[in-house]
């Protein structure tokens, strides 16, 4: 598991835009790396619409944004052209991200245990050291907070 101040190990994951994404092609900037659950469904499609609606000002803060999910990059594509985000989506069907970020968790869901991804989000900064982590994400506020510490990291 991966800790705030420690660097993050380099991965690749498939992405929409028929692309294989690395973290180490990120270097030089802030990538914020957001896991939700599944594509279509009203929180995660709330939470990337926020990231949506802020992506100047992300930009303007050197960051890139990056959504993954278990999801197919089939169902990301359909997903991320419906919703008209202008940030790739990865598809994460192995678990390998999920896993690395310890973001799989047991959830109850209409009263049964099922293993789910915990909304979580993560920033790297340019050099590729973890300085944030939010877990149990609560998607109305989320954005700003993000935001924030972005304003605050990259004022000083």
């Amino acid at each position: 598991m991966i800790t705030p101040g420690n660097p993050v190990p380099d991965f690749e994951a498939l992405s929409t835009g028929d692309k294989t994404v690395k973290l180490s092609g990120y270097r030089g900037k802030y990538l914020m790396l957001y896991f939700y659950p599944k594509d279509n469904t009203p929180g995660c499609t709330q939470e990337g619409q926020s990231f949506r609606d802020n992506i100047e000002k992300f930009i303007a803060l050197n960051a890139i944004i990056l959504g993954v999910s278990r999801d197919s990059v089939r169902v990301h594509e359909g997903f991320k052209c419906k919703q008209e985000f202008p940030f790739d989506l990865l598809s994460d069907p192995d678990e390998k991200l999920c896993q690395l970020f310890d973001v799989i968790k047991m959830k109850n869901m209409y009263g049964k245990q099922v293993r789910g991804i915990e909304r979580s989000t993560f920033l790297i900064d340019p050099e590729g050291l973890l300085v944030r982590e939010w877990r149990k994400v609560k998607v109305k506020s989320h954005c700003e907070e993000v935001l924030q510490t972005l304003y605050e990291l990259t004022s000083n």
